[in-house]
């Protein structure tokens, strides 16, 4: 019996090793189905072009190193703005056209838009990642004694938590969340108050995109720069955001952080099923919720 449990109970440091990393992706997870949620709750569009933009967020950071020798810290404040403008262009040029349309229309405009830029990153660079290196201040680590902790993962951990609060506290405790939360429900009532509400609703958009595009540059030093990033990553976080609920920041925070966690937990007790944990998860509350832990009826 006891060879058994010594077979079968993963030692400790391997277990809270599997927990960081269940953690960073939870970091990521969270910070992606923020910015879908933000985009679905307040615009009504599922933006399928969300895991491209933030492999754009990524692949921004690595040519302002490579060509204009930026580093990460800079990066981590033009790479959001540069991708969050062009996000705001295609709200402009595209999903204008779409509002109050069935919302297949928006999830089919944004996964051709998804296609189509990463066929032109793979056919620029190729399925390869570049490596983008850690910043200085960032490298090494401390043991915690029970397992060694990467300084770059704990600033990645810490400081996707702490841009999760901030648009958390923005949307639901500010007044301009609460004009942009009136602006979904009555725009003409918002319009009448003096508020540009396509404005408004374009620098959501853009705001979304730029959520995504951080995500991009904080993950580089950890999965490389690839054009397949973002495919690799969107199925998994859309699962995430049905499971917290459609449109629910609180939702998206929260189900991304711990959403992480269990995929981490079943890589150390079964490794096999880690890959479609989250799906198992996201089938079971769709029978018991439909509208998620943390959403609404509609």
């Amino acid at each position: 019996m006891l060879d058994w449990i010594h077979l079968t109970v993963p030692p400790a440091p391997a277990m809270f090793a599997q927990l960081l990393v269940g953690l960073i992706n939870g970091a990521f997870y969270a910070m992606l189905s923020l910015g879908l949620a933000v985009i679905f709750g307040l615009l009504n569009i599922i933006n399928f072009a969300h895991g491209a933009q933030y492999m754009l967020g990524a692949f921004c950071a690595w040519f302002l190193l490579n060509a204009l020798g930026l580093g990460y810290w800079p990066a981590l404040i033009l790479a959001p703005i540069i991708v969050g403008a062009v996000g705001m262009a295609i709200e402009r040029l595209l999903l204008r056209h779409i509002y109050g349309l069935d919302h297949l229309y928006g999830l089919l405009l944004t996964f051709g838009l998804a296609l189509i830029i990463e066929g032109v990153f793979r056919q620029q660079f190729g399925s390869s990642g570049q490596p983008y290196a850690i910043p200085p201040e960032l490298q090494g680590g401390r043991n915690l004694g029970f397992m060694f902790l990467p300084n770059y993962r704990a600033w990645v951990i810490v400081a996707s938590a702490a841009v999760c609060l901030a648009t958390w506290f923005t949307i639901e405790r500010t007044r301009l969340g609460a004009y942009l939360r009136a602006a979904t429900e009555n725009p003409v009532l918002v319009q009448a108050f003096g508020i540009n509400v396509p404005r408004m609703i374009t620098l959501t958009y853009g705001a979304g995109v730029a959520l995504a595009a951080l995500a991009g540059v904080m993950a580089a030093p950890i999965y490389q720069v690839s054009p397949l990033m973002g495919s690799n990553i969107i199925i998994t976080v859309f699962a995430v955001v049905v499971i917290g609920g459609m449109g629910s920041i609180l939702g998206a925070i929260v189900g991304g952080f711990a959403l992480g966690l269990v995929e981490g937990l079943t890589k150390v007790f079964y490794p096999e099923a880690s890959s479609t944990v989250i799906f198992v998860v996201m089938a079971l509350v769709l029978l018991v919720k439909p509208a998620g832990f943390f959403g609404r009826a509609r």
